[in-house]
């Protein structure tokens, strides 16, 4: 899949925790486990606006493109 999640080099970066981010944007730490390890097939506008708040980061932090080719 050419679209790679960096989420966990961010949390990493900013020494949060997944139950604790998890917490502050509202959303169940399966659901965050399944988009940090790249499983999740689709987030929401607003889950992204609310992880990219909780870190103090831009969404080109977190979502990167990589061409298949």
């Amino acid at each position: 899949m050419p679209i790679i999640v960096r989420l966990d080099r961010v949390m990493a970066d900013r020494k949060i925790l997944l139950k604790d981010l998890a917490e502050e944007v509202g959303i169940s730490n399966v659901n965050l486990s399944k988009l940090k390890t790249g499983k999740a097939v689709a987030i929401r506008f607003s889950t992204l606006e609310a992880i990219c708040k909780a870190l103090g980061c831009q969404p080109g932090d977190i979502l990167e493109y990589e061409s298949d080719e």
